[in-house]
């Protein structure tokens, strides 16, 4: 947009001023900041619209009324509705009622003249006529809706107990006002019937593993019927599936066994690690070398213990422990003396 910008003696000024009447924010380039504004100038500048999160969407809306007649009755009585209405906006007027209602933030207002509705009105203060309007509030917030429990029948014959939650809210005030005679009724009655279909096509074991799919594809059923009502379903959960008491045991008792087998596995599986270490051992101490070790070792545990006793020593075994010195004794080039049998009385 061009907007002329008349001769300053000062330099540019910062942002626009804050209020509660402060227009919207506009923003200069930075070009034009430094730029001589002695002269007039014709500059660029860019409006942005205030960012009003996420506040309430507008639904105000005219109701096409052109081709409705009025008769002479109808006329007379707006005519006296506008005149009593004119007198009772003057606050010092005391016999007269206000024709201003007030509509609160979160609902809407749908305003019926002679029981047709004519306009549907957003928040705030609106003005009707006392004779013929009447004004009739529709919530629109987001609802929660604890849905009745229910006793179902899985595919397997088992029978569960659901509890469930839905949030919905209304997005056609008018549709659900006039077209539906309770909405809410036919919210619920359209997802308990969806829930007990869904639940009737699946074993059990699919109900508690899938609940999270199972409650987005009741949603996605029954979106299309709700949205004709004028409504829009946001999210069905799934709080809690009660089994019977049977059920439960036996759910338990597999898991237990369950358990129990794996344990067993596991054991069997050291069992043959440890069979396997020891024929490993076995080979490695089957050797002529590792047999006088052994040999040796034994004899010093035996010559250790404070009671004395005879020890016969073959004479196999003590040719291979006079080998073994020699061996030792060549290659260390000392004498070695192997501790002698102790013989008592």
């Amino acid at each position: 947009m061009s907007y002329p910008v008349p001769a300053v003696s000062s330099p540019l000024a910062a942002g626009p001023s804050s209020g509660a009447g402060a227009a919207a924010p506009v923003r200069v380039p930075e070009s034009i900041a430094m730029a001589d504004l002695s002269k007039p100038h014709r500059i660029e500048v860019e409006v942005q619209e205030r960012c009003h999160g996420n506040r309430q969407k507008s639904f105000a809306t005219e109701i096409d009324v052109s081709q409705t007649e009025h008769g002479f009755y109808e006329a007379m009585m707006s005519s006296i509705g506008a005149v009593v209405g004119f007198f009772g906006s003057i606050p010092c007027c005391i016999i007269c009622p206000n024709p201003y209602r007030q509509v609160n933030q979160g609902t809407v207002g749908l305003v019926s003249r002679f029981g047709k509705c004519e306009r549907i009105v957003d928040p705030g203060l609106v003005k009707i006529n006392l004779v013929t309007d009447s004004i009739e509030h529709v919530d629109i917030k987001t609802k929660i809706l604890d849905i009745p429990r229910q006793y179902v029948l899985t595919k397997d014959n088992v029978g569960v107990n659901i509890d469930s939650v839905l949030y919905f809210k209304i997005v056609d005030p008018y549709v659900a006002t006039y077209l539906v005679q309770n909405v809410t009724t036919a919210v619920v009655e359209r997802t308990q019937t969806t829930l007990r279909q869904i639940f009737g096509t699946r074993n059990l074991q699919e109900c508690i593993e899938h609940r999270d799919s199972i409650a987005h594809e009741i949603e996605r059923i029954i979106a299309a019927p709700a949205r004709d009502w004028g409504v829009e379903v946001e999210a069905i959960l799934i709080k809690d599936l009660q089994l019977p008491a049977e059920i439960v045991e036996s759910l338990a008792a597999a898991a237990k066994q369950k358990r129990i087998g794996e344990s067993k596995v596991i054991a069997a599986e050291a069992e043959v690690q440890a069979a396997q270490l020891m024929r490993k051992a076995s080979d490695i101490l089957s050797t002529q070398a590792a047999m006088q070790i052994r040999y040796l070792e034994t004899l010093q545990t035996m010559a250790k213990n404070a009671n004395s006793r005879v020890i016969f020593v073959p004479l196999s075994a003590d040719n291979g422990m006079m080998q073994n010195m020699q061996f030792q004794e060549m290659q260390g080039g000392g004498m070695v003396v192997p501790p002698m049998p102790r013989v008592s009385q």
